[in-house]
């Protein structure tokens, strides 16, 4: 609802929720509150994404959501952490613009 109500994209939501909940943690050293701010996003993100395309889309899009965060962990290993935090990010942002765009 926030996401409609303000206008910003749920792409740009779900992006920002991944590059912010990173960023809360690593800053704050209190992963659980980077946690909370990735989970308000995707939440968001979710309800905006079933609301313009639909609970099919909006449950593959969230479990991207999901898989963008956990597989941010081994690829960061490989190319550091913020570059495999953007990368995901823009994963989804990609993915969330090109679901939306087609609804």
């Amino acid at each position: 609802m926030a996401a409609a109500v303000s206008g910003i994209p749920a792409s740009v939501v779900a992006a920002s929720g991944l590059v912010g909940g990173y960023g809360v943690a690593r800053w704050t050293k209190q992963r659980p509150l980077g946690g909370a701010v990735l989970a308000a996003a995707g939440a968001v993100a979710a309800k905006e994404w079933n609301r313009k395309a639909g609970a099919g889309a909006a449950a593959a899009l969230s479990g991207l959501y999901v898989a963008a965060f956990a597989g941010s962990h081994p690829l960061a290993r490989k190319v550091g952490a913020w570059p495999s935090v953007f990368a995901v990010a823009g994963a989804v942002a990609l993915a969330s613009w090109a679901v939306e765009r087609r609804a």
